[in-house]
């Protein structure tokens, strides 16, 4: 059953040739915290199967506050890591919330 405020995030990770399997090494240290962070409902980490370079992260939260929190835990340094390292192309992060009475 759907939770009534429950949000969520996905990121894409493109990483840079050669440094695939770095990217998933890092990238991988998110997946069992995460799940076990307060508010968090769901978490994800899948790579693409047509495209060996690009990783996608996705997280679902019981509410804005649960995923703004997790947002500014020390989790999140993994990011500016991979960038500080220089081993991805692009990471693309966008936030979802409940379309409300929109029609599907």
């Amino acid at each position: 059953m759907p939770q009534p405020n429950a949000v969520s995030h996905m990121t894409l990770v493109r990483a840079r040739a050669g440094c695939s399997a770095q990217v998933q090494a890092c990238l991988d240290q998110l997946v069992e915290p995460t799940r076990k962070t307060a508010g968090c409902l769901h978490f994800a980490m899948q790579h693409c199967d047509s495209d060996p370079l690009l990783w996608h992260v996705a997280g679902y939260w019981q509410d804005e506050p649960s995923m703004q929190a997790y947002f500014n835990s020390a989790a999140m340094d993994i990011y500016s890591l991979l960038v500080h390292q220089q081993v991805v192309e692009s990471i693309d992060f966008k936030t979802f919330s409940d379309a409300g009475g929109l029609s599907r």
